[in-house]
């Protein structure tokens, strides 16, 4: 679906917090987006001059709250049955993570690949699963998240 938005318009996340550099491409069910971020020195999320790889959590967390915000304003622009207009939603659980790298600040990573596919959803919340990988298509960091929606 084409709906044209930057980033930042969709994601609570501003400035050097809204890691994801683009959408790829989206459908009802999934999303892939692009990053760079993890290269820059600046990135929020280093700590010592490191980005661990727990940090590809939040990028898998950003690439769901995109695909929600656009699922919203699908919803809202074609009046969509089934789908309603939510808020952000927080973070409840996380579920069958796992993290493949140490590092994620390493060049030879090249642009990462996110993917977040919504697995559930109800009226409380959505389950989205995810995955990071690099240019070459290495899974780095995967797993499922709970998304609870305030009531």
């Amino acid at each position: 679906m084409a709906i044209s938005r930057k980033l930042s318009d969709l994601i609570a996340h501003q400035g050097a917090m809204c890691l994801l550099d683009h959408v790829e491409a989206w459908d009802m069910s999934k999303i892939r987006c692009r990053a760079s971020s993890h290269l820059d020195p600046g990135n929020p999320l280093r700590r010592n001059g490191r980005l661990s790889g727990v940090c590809g959590i939040e990028y898998g967390l950003q690439a769901a709250a995109a695909h929600g915000a656009l699922l919203a304003i699908a919803a809202c622009s074609a009046r969509l049955t089934g789908i309603v207009a939510e808020p952000a939603g927080y973070l409840a659980s996380l579920r069958g993570t796992e993290i493949r790298i140490d590092r994620l600040d390493d060049p030879s990573l090249g642009e990462l690949r996110i993917t977040a596919a919504l697995a559930l959803r109800d009226v409380g919340g959505c389950v989205y699963e995810f995955s990071l990988a690099s240019q070459a298509g290495r899974v780095l960091v995967c797993g499922r998240a709970v998304i609870v929606l305030p009531s």
